[in-house]
């Protein structure tokens, strides 16, 4: 099956800088929007299907969260970025799903581009799917790739109490807070993964299997999936925090120290599942590795304590009539006694050696 980012890059290549090609997962379902305003006072929040409608009464004095989910309508994306004057180089960021996380600082806007990550407890999978926002006065627009569960339920919550810091700071608190939601799913994901990481280290401690070795290599897939995902967001805090963009006050400047020290943790805790996760497979290797010997030693004694009597088979099973002991009586008892005297005697050897 052909690799779909292999293909979306292939359709990309000769197009001229901001050309608006979207390289996600074809869909058919139109995208839908959602406003949500407040001030110190006052929360109102509303879904849409047409952006028309969606804009309409925004007023001044309030912080407006515009969320756009489905980014495969191109036109929509164009439109929208005519709409608010946001650079064609963003909307292709917007509609490249492949892009890195990033943060960049335009004349009247900022965007920042972010992994948002989820996982699924019915397939045991991690579920990525691509998040821009971008800060506009006192507006705040997310991109969401796909529609239905996302980060933000704990920032609508807030918002919907009309109570707490979110409603006395301005948009760019509302930008970092939807930063943050983020992040702290990455926990959540590495919570799930670390239970999975246990589960496996203590059946691989009582027996090595091969279905084992597709697991850690599975988990391993996902590790590096995540820290693909995380490790620029360390770029895209400090990027943030240097910029003199007057959008982020001072005040948010504050908050977004502790999302950096969120993110560091992150990196810190992928790191070590990776690192548990190399060992696991060593420790996979390793106890295969001595399960071959055990069975090789075994087999190695067994052939040991038979290739002497072996031997005596040979020589006396030969076709010769004339043989010294061929006519003793008790030649075939004394034969069966020499053999069953070396076996246990090899066997007693290879006891006291503690080969056995």
């Amino acid at each position: 099956m052909p690799n779909r980012d292999a293909i979306s890059r292939k359709h990309k290549l000769g197009q001229p800088p901001g050309a608006l090609l979207y390289t996600g997962t074809p869909r058919d379902a139109k995208a839908t929007f959602s406003m949500i305003s407040y001030n110190e006072k006052t929360q109102t929040a509303h879904t849409y299907n047409n952006l028309e409608r969606c804009l309409e009464g925004l007023t001044d004095g309030s912080v407006h969260w515009l969320n756009i989910e489905g980014l495969h309508d191109t036109d929509l994306v164009a439109s929208i970025g005519e709409r608010f004057g946001i650079h064609p180089l963003t909307l292709e960021d917007v509609l490249n799903t492949q892009t890195r996380p990033k943060f960049e600082d335009y004349e009247g806007y900022l965007v920042a581009i972010l992994k948002m990550i989820r996982f699924d407890p019915t397939s045991q999978e991690v579920v990525t799917e691509q998040l821009v926002l971008i800060l506009k006065d006192q507006m705040v627009i997310t991109f969401q790739e796909k529609d239905g569960e996302d980060a933000f339920d704990h920032v609508r919550h807030r918002i919907k109490s009309v109570r707490g810091r979110i409603h006395k700071l301005g948009a760019d608190y509302l930008y970092y807070a939807l930063m943050d939601a983020v992040v702290d799913y990455y926990f959540e994901v590495l919570e799930r993964i670390g239970d999975m990481v246990e589960t496996l280290e203590e059946a691989l401690i009582e027996g090595p299997s091969p279905e084992m070795m597709r697991q850690l290599h599975h988990l391993k897939r996902k590790m590096i999936l995540l820290r693909k995902s995380v490790w620029p967001l360390r770029e895209l805090i400090n990027n943030m925090e240097r910029s003199d963009n007057p959008q982020l006050t001072e005040h948010t400047h504050l908050y977004l120290r502790d999302l950096r020290d969120h993110i560091v943790l992150v990196l810190d805790t992928v790191e070590t599942y990776r690192d548990l996760l190399s060992g696991l497979m060593d420790l996979y290797l390793s106890s295969v590795s001595n399960r071959m010997n055990e069975v090789m030693k075994v087999l190695a004694i067994i052939s040991t304590v038979f290739i002497p009597v072996t031997f005596l088979a040979g020589v006396y099973g030969m076709n010769f009539d004339i043989m010294p002991e061929l006519h003793e009586p008790r030649a075939y008892y004394i034969l069966w006694t020499v053999m069953i005297v070396l076996m246990v005697s090899q066997v007693i050897y290879f006891k006291k050696r503690k080969w056995l």
